[in-house]
């Protein structure tokens, strides 16, 4: 990727990066998918360092609450 230590890569750079890491015979479908796979694991990461989280214990409990 082209971005420094305190700049964020840009979408085309992490879609590259993405693209290119995938096998040649790598399907439509399979590429699709880690570029999905890629965004939700960006979006995780930025809500964890943003305090939107819960702990695990807090989730178990919240999907126990469905569950009642």
């Amino acid at each position: 990727m082209t971005a420094t230590a305190n700049e964020q890569p840009s979408a085309k750079d992490v879609l590259r990066a993405v693209i290119e890491a995938q096998p040649e015979d790598a399907s439509f479908e399979e590429i699709l998918r880690e570029l999905a796979f890629e965004r939700m694991l960006e979006r995780g990461l930025a809500d964890a360092r943003a305090g939107r989280s819960v702990s695990h214990d807090e989730a178990l409990r919240r999907i126990r609450a469905w569950q009642s």
